[in-house]
């Protein structure tokens, strides 16, 4: 009786076992679908526009034309104590929180400029809208304004961004625009290209304004 026992308890564990193989499986298999989905989903989505006039080994010089963005204001200091109520303030703008109750498309990357004064997030907007065609923001902190052409350098980097990250890339161009002799100005700027629940292919920027000579 014992050995039969044994048996059927041997045999459920199995089943268990192989339950939970499927169930992980399955898991695994929907996760990847979904983060498939995201990449696809974030190649199709509009982004700022630029013309790359210097391309090196590890950063690159780029004209931005202007642009018009949505932004706001905080008086956060690092990047964890930026980001997530300044997505959703901005969110909630393109959201429908603005006097037509429109959506707005999102676009990538978003800008953040971080520092010890005042920081501020944007959204750039579709290139369909203008400044008279965009609707007002229902939060007044919500400010819609147009930033004019600049010439920025900028360093990539990928996953998750922390303050650690922004900083480290943020030494790592100032050390190629040296070695390099590129005169830089203002404030270092962190462009967020991703979703926070998209895992892999996640693109981070680090830019500033350069002296550039162009003929455009």
């Amino acid at each position: 009786m014992k050995n039969g026992d044994d048996c059927c308890l041997k045999k459920s564990n199995y089943t268990f076992m192989k339950i939970i193989l499927i169930l992980a499986i399955s898991i695994a298999a929907l996760i990847t679908v979904v983060q498939i989905y995201l990449v696809m989903s974030a190649s199709k989505t509009e982004t700022q526009v630029y013309k790359i006039l210097l391309s090196k080994d590890n950063f690159e010089i780029r004209f931005y034309p202007a642009v018009n963005i949505a932004s706001i204001t905080s008086s956060a200091k690092s990047y964890k104590e930026l980001a997530n109520p300044g997505f959703r303030k901005l969110a909630g703008y393109i959201f429908g929180g603005n006097e037509r109750k429109i959506n707005i498309s999102m676009t990538s990357p978003v800008h953040m400029d971080i520092n010890d004064s005042a920081s501020t997030m944007s959204f750039v907007m579709p290139s369909s809208y203008n400044l008279d065609n965009l609707p007002k923001p229902n939060d007044k902190q919500v400010i819609i304004k147009t930033v004019p052409d600049e010439i920025v350098a900028a360093i990539k980097f990928g996953g998750y961004a922390s303050d650690e990250d922004i900083e480290r890339n943020k030494q790592k161009l100032i050390k190629l625009l040296n070695e390099n002799k590129i005169a830089f100005y203002g404030n270092f700027r962190f462009l967020g290209y991703n979703a926070p629940y998209q895992f892999i292919n996640r693109r981070n920027e680090i830019i500033v304004n350069v002296n550039w000579q162009t003929s455009e």
